[in-house]
């Protein structure tokens, strides 16, 4: 291995530890509360060898947010496997909604966070793969569907998926006066009566 290999190896072991912190402190700590200092101390360097990496906070919490999606799209691959187009679909939202109760902080910094999005110029490339996979899995559905686009549709399914997890995340469903296990229960036979409606 040359100098040169070596020393991206090294520029990328490095990233990838900045970036294991970050979302660890951004997670345990809160966003707010976690500085580029912070992190500096918690990897025993100074905050300007983080610098070299990114510019600033949101810079790197954008960072964090891509590693966030591609461990959503690694379960959507997991959990959606069904040669069935309208089975996989079901089990898709499923998944996200499941993704949503078992990392809340994560989906936080993912979809309701806005500091994040501050890094994003004209696309947003973390969310590519996830959305990619959700329009593969729909298209194939369409003719059992009252949706006659695959982008009216998948829209659709993810905003009621991100609604329901996001009334959870926040707390807002305790105006229902329902355990967490009950709002889970509520969300779950949501998902599956918004299913059964869409479907012709």
């Amino acid at each position: 291995m040359g100098i040169s290999d070596r020393k991206e190896r090294e520029k990328q072991e490095m990233r990838k530890r900045i970036i294991g912190t970050a979302m660890d402190m951004f997670i345990n700590d809160g966003y707010e509360k976690t500085s580029i200092r912070n992190i500096a101390e918690k990897i025993e360097y100074s905050p300007a060898t983080i610098y070299l990496y990114y510019k600033d906070k949101d810079e790197l919490l954008y960072e964090v947010q891509g590693e966030a999606f591609a461990e959503l799209y690694k379960a959507f691959e997991k959990e959606a496997t069904s040669t069935d187009p309208m089975e996989k679909l079901e089990q898709l939202l499923h998944s996200y909604v499941k993704f949503g109760f078992e990392h809340p902080d994560l989906y936080d910094l993912m979809f309701i966070l806005r500091s994040p999005m501050k890094a994003v110029s004209e696309d947003w490339p973390n969310c590519d793969e996830a959305f990619e996979f959700l329009i593969k899995t729909i298209t194939p559905c369409m003719h059992q569907l009252r949706f006659t686009d695959p982008g009216v549709a998948s829209l659709s399914i993810w905003a009621l998926g991100h609604g329901l997890i996001s009334l959870f995340i926040r707390q807002r469903i305790k105006v229902m006066h329902l355990t967490d296990e009950e709002q889970r229960a509520l969300i779950t036979s949501t998902v599956d009566e918004h299913l059964r409606l869409i479907k012709k």
